[in-house]
């Protein structure tokens, strides 16, 4: 399982990336997170929450209210072209970083 601690700095990349071809409420989110990381990671509702929040400060994202298709009124996030731009350095600095981590793992083994 990989730290809370390891995936701090990269909660912005998981988030706003289930952003970019359509909106989404956080429950959906979190479920979406757990399935594609395969038990290797489980983000707590509360960082998910607070990173939204955060997200939503900062103009990377905009909270909008709307019904779901089971009827239930839900918060709903949409990504702003501020957090597409943010999504894009975000993700290319990860690239860099797992390039210099791999290159430490690499000669280690």
């Amino acid at each position: 399982m990989i730290s809370t601690e390891a995936m701090r700095g990269y909660i912005d990349i998981l988030i706003l990336s289930q952003l970019v071809d359509a909106p989404s409420y956080a429950y959906a989110m979190g479920k979406t997170i757990s399935e594609v990381a395969g038990g290797g990671y489980a983000m707590k509702q509360t960082t998910l929450y607070s990173a939204l929040k955060r997200l939503e400060g900062a103009g990377h994202v905009e909270a909008f209210a709307s019904q779901s298709e089971s009827g239930k009124p839900r918060t709903y996030y949409q990504i702003t072209s501020s957090g597409r731009e943010m999504l894009a350095a975000k993700s290319a600095e990860w690239q860099q970083t797992k390039e210099v981590v791999d290159r430490f793992v690499e000669g280690i083994s």
